[in-house]
């Protein structure tokens, strides 16, 4: 630096340009007026050293001679064409020189070879209007010499010591500044800069954030000061307790609406909550706290809920770098401590950064999906048996909290299993936060159909007789990815509606093409839920209706209504038991009752469906529908025939010890949160539950279903499943013939032969056959 750093004045840093007024340009009769001619006159000068030593270094002052400019006159000069600096015209400086410090020689590129000259001429800012005032500065900060220190410096006392030295001067990207501060030198230069266009400084409309040489503004006592540590320097910022982390972690004007993902607003309020909100504060006040940023977070939940989605869109909530979007069976690799690399290089950058700038550093986001292939249980053999699973785990886990913690960056992480994934990286400081996507309630299926909808309506293809509102009605249980679904389908059914199919495809006319409410009917027939209503397993236990041959048939259906209300309600679990002799009803009626639920969710549990599992495939299967039910809010189990699951033998007795314990603890395992559920489950071996200690333990509620018992009851039983009056007369004389009046009969056996007589001649006495085939004492 020409002249040294030894005796900076202080009292001429602050006074070399005249104050401005508040909301004011510098004065007049230094800054030629707004709309003025520009200078006719340029000069060509010769590059010297400063003539004003240290004054003029911490100054970012340019020395021309008093023969060239009038003495004492403070102005903004224009260096080929390109550079703005402030210049002062002094005495005794040789005419024709233009006295520049190392570091303006630097910036603009400029030797003092003798033979160079430079093109000088004054300039005005504000000639061409537009915005000429810094409404924010980036700068990066560090030693300028030898001469370094180990305290620790305050970005507020920076910004108001910054200011003070250089306000009014003209400031762009790249130009380099030398500043003194309690006698140590430090080397400030500019990053980014952002302009206004308004000569008052506030309330000005503030523009981008601009790297390009080219933009330039002047400095005034209300830009923001943002500093970041230069990379190598050892310098020590203190974080500032006024100001925001240098990069704003929301975009201006953000909406969640904007990201395109409906149903999810509570959701996103806890992902900003726990995750983004801390970042919007000083990073000095949350020092002072005690506090460190959230590092991580799981979202889980079912598949086609929008987990993927919200990652994918975070990037536009955020000001930031893009995301590093990783997918966990990448990772791997077959060759030695390859796997483990790969998870030091997601946080490389992050790294980097975070040791050049510390807690000003920039956000990075660290997108994993499929987390659950890579980050299983340690110890589980995860990885074929070779242990790098466990490497990756422990590489990960050093990484979001180890030795060396980092504060710059935020894992997302995404998986359908939870329970797959190590108990050591979802603990608080590694992935604390824990965000279930579940499936969209009506309102949050509403909008998921509005998004999915949107260009239809704008574009006049949807009809009017299309409800949105009632579709989320009838899509319970249905996931965004489903509802996406449903939407395309209902245009492919219009697309056929409008094709002439033959030996050429033909299109009728595509701009008659208008998807209606039958197009959306027909897709809700084609698009099932995953997660829905397993309607046609209980439709098959009930293809002969429910016979009301009893008042006990309204006594238990009506038994069902009230348990259904009470969990609908508020209580969370109940189980129920319907018993009764084989043949009885109790699988149609329980699945009667589900069915008028109108729950979201029912799912049908039979025997039929394990045939050939082994004990634990049993308990996989039915832990996996309990699991299901678990992310719906109100849900239904219909558990048919439990005494043939269990493998029941009274001969001992002998049954499978595993797959009871596991619907013990199933059946009296409350849902989470605030999931309510109904388990009803039937059996024809009442007393075989009760040698196993479930009766009481298990059930909240027991209800008989009893055979058709007496003449009465079978006849109307008869009548109601399909006979005339006469034929039901004919067969009720010939039964009563030989069972006399104690009858017993199940109501299936009872419908059975109704079914097989009205296929043969002979009706009533075949009806009467059957029937006394199929008759039981009385249970």
């Amino acid at each position: 630096m020409a002249g040294g750093y030894d005796s900076p004045s202080p009292d001429y840093a602050r006074n070399s340009i005249p104050r401005q007024p508040v909301g004011g340009r510098p004065p007049q009769q230094q800054i030629p007026p707004r709309g003025a001619a520009p200078q006719q006159r340029s000069m060509v000068m010769r590059p010297a050293k400063s003539p004003g030593g240290n004054q003029f270094a911490f100054g970012n002052i340019v020395g021309v001679s008093a023969m060239d400019f009038q003495e004492g006159e403070d102005m903004y000069l224009l260096l080929n064409g390109q550079f703005v600096v402030t210049a002062k015209a002094v005495r005794d400086f040789a005419q024709g020189n233009l006295g520049l410090t190392d570091a303006q020689r630097t910036w603009a590129g400029i030797s003092l070879d003798p033979n160079e000259t430079v093109e000088v001429q004054k300039y005005d800012p504000f000639q061409q209007g537009g915005q000429v005032y810094l409404a924010a500065l980036d700068v990066m900060v560090g030693f300028a010499g030898r001469k370094e220190s180990d305290a620790a410096y305050d970005q507020d006392d920076l910004a108001k010591i910054f200011t003070r030295t250089f306000e009014n001067q003209m400031l762009a990207p790249g130009q380099i500044l030398i500043m003194d501060v309690k006698s140590i030198p430090l080397k400030i230069v500019v990053q980014t800069v952002q302009l206004t266009d308004l000569s008052m400084e506030k309330g000005g409309e503030e523009g981008p954030t601009i790297g390009d040489s080219r933009a330039r503004g002047i400095v005034t006592r209300n830009t923001t000061m943002n500093f970041s540590k230069e990379g190598r320097s050892k310098i020590n910022l203190k974080a500032s307790m006024t100001r925001p982390a240098t990069n704003a972690i929301l975009q201006p004007n953000f909406k969640f609406e904007d990201m395109g993902i409906g149903g999810l607003d509570s959701e996103f309020s806890t992902i900003f909550r726990r995750a983004f909100a801390s970042r919007l504060f000083p990073p000095g006040l949350i020092q002072r706290m005690g506090l460190t940023h959230v590092r991580g977070m799981l979202l889980f939940g079912p598949p086609g809920t929008g987990k993927t989605l919200i990652a994918r869109q975070i990037g536009k909530m955020l000001n930031a770098r893009e995301p590093k979007v990783i997918n966990g069976p990448e990772i791997l690799n077959k060759y030695v401590g390859a796997s483990e690399e790969n998870v030091r290089k997601m946080f490389a950058d992050a790294e980097k950064e975070y040791k050049e700038k510390g807690d000003e550093s920039g956000l990075h986001i660290i997108i994993f999906d499929e987390l659950d292939a890579v980050c299983k249980q340690r110890g589980s053999g995860a990885g074929g048996g070779t242990g790098v699973g466990d490497s990756v785990v422990n590489q990960l886990l050093s990484k979001l909290d180890g030795v060396d913690q980092l504060n710059n960056i935020l894992l997302i992480g995404m998986t359908n299993r939870k329970d797959m994934i190590d108990d050591a990286l979802l603990r608080p400081g590694r992935l604390e936060v824990h965000v279930e996507i579940s499936l969209p309630d009506e309102a949050g299926r509403a909008q998921i159909l509005g998004i999915h909808t949107n260009n239809l309506r704008n574009n006049k293809l949807l009809d009017g007789s299309v409800d949105i509102n009632e579709l989320a009605h009838v899509t319970k249980n249905y996931s965004g990815a489903e509802i996406s679904g449903l939407v395309r389908a209902a245009c492919s059914f219009a697309f056929t509606r409008h094709s002439e199919v033959g030996a050429m495809a033909k299109i009728k006319d595509p701009n008659s093409i208008i998807i209606n409410r039958t197009d959306f009917e027909s897709a809700l027939g084609e698009m099932t839920p995953a997660f829905g209503v397993a309607e046609e397993a209980l439709e098959r236990c009930i293809t002969g209706g429910i016979i009301k041959y009893d008042q006990t048939v309204h006594q238990i259906l009506d038994s069902g209504k009230d348990i259904i209300s009470a969990v609908r309600s508020h209580t969370p679990l109940l189980s129920v038991l319907l018993y009764g002799p084989p043949a009885s009803g109790k699988t149609a009626l329980a699945a009667r009752m589900a069915l008028d639920s109108e729950f979201p969710f029912i799912k049908f549990i039979s025997p039929q469906a394990m045939v050939g599992f082994n004990d634990m495939m049993k308990v996989q299967y039915m832990q996996k529908i309990f699991m299901d039910a678990d992310k719906s809010p109100l849900s239904i189990i219909v558990i048919d025939d439990i005494e043939d699951i269990i493998d029941w033998i009274g001969i001992g007795p002998r049954f499978s010890v595993t797959v009871v314990s596991a619907i013990r603890a199933l059946l009296r395992q409350n849902p989470p949160g605030d999931k309510r559920r109904v388990v009803m489950t039937t059996t024809a071996q009442r007393e075989a539950l009760s040698q196993l200690n479930m009766l009481d333990r298990v059930f909240n509620a027991q209800i008989p279903v009893p055979n058709v018992q007496g003449l009465d009851a079978l006849n109307r039983a008869l009548a109601k499943g399909g006979m005339t009056d006469r034929e039901a007369e004919q067969t009720m004389a010939l039964v009563e013939s030989e069972k006399g009046s104690q009858i017993s009969v199940g109501i299936k056996k009872v419908l059975e032969a109704v079914q097989i007589s009205q296929a043969v001649d002979m009706k009533s006495e075949k009806c009467a056959e059957v029937l006394r085939a199929f008759m039981v004492s009385q249970y």
